[in-house]
Formats: structure tokens, sequence, C-alpha cells
């Protein structure tokens, strides 16, 4: 009864002959939660998808001994025939980027009915409500709408949710779960946790979590292993490791909290809202069932009557959970999307004439949640960069653009120095964090009086976010800017926001300074929101 459900040894893995994993033993007990954790680039998750043998052109040694319900099977060294049976049924995987696993071409339905064909076997009509039913355990609304959606057509969190469904269809034994929860709000997390801890008890099964997220580590693994370039550090129980950590790198990590560094009291808070809004309604058209859909559309609203304003060199967060109203929002106030009632930024408001609007479009720039997909692949740093200068001041000669490309990248911790050939090299070349830094490079090269934040650390390891709240902060004080700050983190919130505005369904259910919304929240939903991250 205590022999291990995985064990492995020795697991080394190299690129064209060089070794970026360097022998990492560990083990897993059936129904046991252990967290792999570390940086990009530490090694976790090309060690989880070396176990089913999904990594191309990698030379794998050591071993993985798996129990299977069949017997023991070493993973390293089976066909691949056999292989295939252990995928998906014995042994599952939730993979970090749903858009990406996700087929766009099918129905979350029909993708996860797939699996249950597959490996189960199951009628059409009986997998069919299997699915939904999958789906509702994740904790989706109106599952058997959501399961005829296309993974476009629904939101970030809605998507992870989908691809836990999908890895959780055949019940496997061992789930290796790559950033499970990266995308989802607070309170969604811990249905997810929660719903993984009852699968575990009826099943017995394993899960392999790898995550950057330490209070999810905290609150969810039996034990923890701390990978550091290739190798794991330290191991050993979470309340040990936690109380007692030993690696200096581990201590790095547990000392990565966002802290709290902004100007209180702007000088400037005596000027007009960067921007403002009053009873701010977004909408989108959606299709009628039925004949009458031959006729009319239908309306979804996303955001309805919500007003508020942004002072000049202070930050507004926009918490709340999947599916809220948060982007909708931001892509109203990016102009991106129509909206009815009043929005004003810089004193202008979004209309049809292309003037006016790209006048506005100077004042606000954006900063995405992911910045390898927000960065084009074919153009280098200078051209990303430089970009918003041959649109708002086309003028300018070449020289003076480099200039200051190389002046903005220099203010976010980027330079010719750290960087040889900075300017010439793609996004590809570059870390997570550092991607971001030129993203807000990017966003800061026409002087802007306010950035929006869509999640702009949520896909950043723990020590790489609080860098990057940290440049954002001294931005801010140095400059003036004011942030609009879309998040499901409350830390983040505590770190950043000087006003808070909470939305669920599309509704403010709240709002009003940091510390009476965090500290004395009125609304039993914010309570929920804050009792989750604590």
């Amino acid at each position: 009864m205590n022999m291990p459900l995985l064990t492995v040894k020795d697991l080394r893995i190299s690129f064209a002959g060089k070794e970026v994993v360097h022998g990492i033993d560990f083990s897993i007990a059936p129904g046991e939660k252990l967290a792999l954790v570390g940086e990009s680039g530490s090694g976790k998750t090309i060690t989880a998808l070396s176990l089913l043998r999904l990594v191309q052109n990698a030379e794998v040694s050591g071993t993985a001994v798996f129990q299977s319900p069949k017997g023991e099977v070493e993973l390293l060294g089976m066909p691949e025939r056999l292989l295939r049976g252990i995928r998906g049924q014995d042994i599952a995987m939730i993979f970090q980027e749903p858009m990406t696993a996700l087929n766009p071409l099918f129905s979350i339905g029909n993708q996860i009915e797939e699996i249950l064909a597959l490996k189960q076997g199951m009628a059409h009509r009986i997998r069919a409500q299997a699915a939904i039913k999958l789906l509702a355990d994740t904790g989706i609304t109106e599952p058997e709408r959501r399961a005829n959606c296309y993974p476009h057509q629904l939101s970030g969190g809605q998507r992870q949710r989908a691809m836990i469904a999908m890895a959780l269809a055949c019940n496997p034994k061992l789930l290796l779960a790559d950033e499970p929860t990266t995308a989802l709000d607070v309170t969604v997390r811990t249905q997810i946790l929660n719903l993984l801890a009852d699968l575990q008890r009826k099943n017995g099964m394993a899960v392999l979590m790898i995550t950057h997220d330490l209070n999810l580590v905290r609150r969810f693994a039996d034990r923890i292993a701390v990978m550091e370039s290739g190798v794991i550090v330290e191991q050993g129980a979470v309340n040990h490791v936690f109380a007692r950590p030993q690696h200096a790198y581990t201590k790095k990590l547990m000392d990565s909290k966002p802290v709290r560094d902004v100007q209180e009291a702007p000088a400037n808070a005596s000027l007009p809202p960067v921007m403002q809004a009053k009873n701010l309604r977004v909408s989108y058209p959606v299709s009628v069932p039925g004949f009458k859909g031959w006729f009319k559309t239908g309306e979804f609203v996303a955001v309805q009557g919500a007003s508020f304003n942004i002072p000049a060199g202070q930050t507004l967060g926009v918490i709340g959970e999947s599916g809220s109203g948060k982007s909708s929002l931001a892509l109203a106030a990016l102009g991106l999307h129509p909206s009815k009632g009043e929005l004003d930024v810089a004193g202008k408001s979004w209309n049809g004439n292309a003037a006016n609007n790209k006048a506005i479009r100077k004042a606000v720039q954006v900063v995405f949640q992911d910045p390898f997909s927000s960065l084009s692949p074919r153009m280098t740093v200078e051209q990303i960069v430089g970009e918003g200068l041959a649109v708002h001041q086309p003028h300018i000669k070449a020289v003076q653009t480099q200039q200051r490309v190389l002046q903005a990248l220099q203010e976010v911790g980027m330079t010719l120095v750290q960087f040889p050939g900075l300017l010439q090299r793609y996004p590809h070349e570059f870390s997570g964090g550092q991607r971001q830094r030129i993203a807000i490079a990017r966003a800061l090269m026409v002087e802007p009086q306010l950035l929006v934040l869509d999640e702009p650390t949520s896909a950043l390891d723990v020590t790489i976010q609080k860098q990057i709240l940290q440049l954002l902060q001294r931005l801010q004080r140095e400059r003036g800017l004011s942030y609009l700050l879309i998040t499901h983190d409350v830390d983040v919130i505590r770190a950043m926001a000087h006003q808070v505005m909470v939305l669920k369904d599309g509704v403010v259910l709240e709002a009003g300074p940091l510390a009476q919304i965090m500290d004395s929240p009125a609304h039993p939903y914010t309570r929920t929101l804050v009792a989750a991250q604590d």
C-alpha cells in the first residue's frame, strides 16, 4: 500500500547534446499532491511533458516507473503504441495555455466527447450528457449552452475549466497539471482545487502540480519540490519547507509577494480625471434561437451601468471573476468596442471621427496579459517599440526614433549592455518578463496619460511579477501615469490600486478607496474574493 504511484530516478533531458534537466529524482504516492515549483526556464514543464514523451527532439534518459491498473510500466522505455493507452486514460494532463491546446474548429462539448468515445467507448447520447456534467463540475455556468460554444467564444477562465474537464474525463490515476489555475480568478481557483481534492478522495488520484503560485502550493499541496536550472534544490512537506526553507533560491521565491510602493496622495490629484465614465453599458449581439433568429438578433449585456473616474497619477483596480465584464470594460475604455453612456478620455469621447479617435489613442495605451501573443513575431524590438511614433509622429527622423526607442527600453530596465543587438532581436529571444518590459516600453513611446493594464503579471513567475509591479509603480511616480488595472489577483490590487471597483456579471457591486473595499468589504461577494486570496 505504501508503493509510490510514480517513481522518477535520474531523469535527464537534453536537446542537441545540451542537458537542461540534470538527473532529478522524485516520487508521488497514490492520492498525493506534489507541487513542482520554480521560475520559467527551470525545467518544470519539460519534466512533466517528458513523462508522457510529448517533447519533440528531446533526448530523455533515466526511469519513470508507473503503477498502472494493468501492472507496473516504465514510461520512458515503453513502445509508443502502448503509451497511447496510458495517455489521457491513466495519466492525464492539463496544459497551461488553453487557447492553443483546444481545437478552434470544434465545440467544447465535441472535444470532451471525443475523449469519452476514444478512451471509454461511450455512445453518443451518453457522452454528450457526460460532457455537460464535467463542465458543470468545473464551475462553468450554463454548461448545456457552453458545451456548444467554440473556444474563442469563452473567456480565458472558462477555456481553462474546459481543459480541466477534458483531463478529468476518464478519472485518471495521475494528473499532470501545468499551471492549471493561472487564468482563473481566486473564487474559481478555490472551486477547482476543491474539485481536484474531491476526485482524489473518490479515486485515489495523485496530482503533479506545476506552478509558480505559492499561495496555491500552501493551500493545496502535500509536498513541494523546488526546481532551479534543471535541478531540484529542495523538497519536503509543504509546512516544513514554508516554515524553514533551506536553499537560497527557495527563500527568494518565498520573499516574492508584491510590495506596495505607490504615491498615496499624488501632487496632481486636483487635475481633471484622465478617464471618466457614467452609466457605461457594453453589449454584444447574440443569435436568437428558432425562427425568430431569422428576423432579429438578441443582445448580451457585458457591462451595465458602470460609473467611475480615474484621477491623474492614480490607479483604479477592477477585480472580478472570469466573465464578470472586466475585459469588456477595458475594450470600451480603449475604444475597441462600442459602448453607451458617457465615457471621456482626456476630455474627449470615442466617436466615429478618425482624427478625434487618433488623439485619444495617443492618450490611452494598453499592456496585455500575454506579452508573447501581443508582440508581433515578425517585427524586431526596434520596430515594435517604435511603431507608435510611426503612427502618431510620422515626421520624426529614423535616428531620432531609434534614440527614443533606446531611451524607452532603458526606462523599463533593458539596455544594450545587458542585451547586445537588442534592437535587432525578436520577441522569442526574450523571457516572459523581458517581453512584458518591451510591451510596456511600446506603450510609453507616445507619452500616454493612461495605461490599461489587462492582467499584466498573471502569466509571469512570482519573482518577475514583483519586478514588473515595481517597474509600473516607479513609472507612475515619475511620469504621473494613471492606470486602469484589470486583475483577479487581490495581492496585485493591494500593491497597486488607489480605488477599487468590484464587478460581477457586468454589474458594479461596490466601489471605493482601497482600504474600504479590501479591509471592510460591504458585499458578500467581495468578502469571498478577499477571503479566497488570504
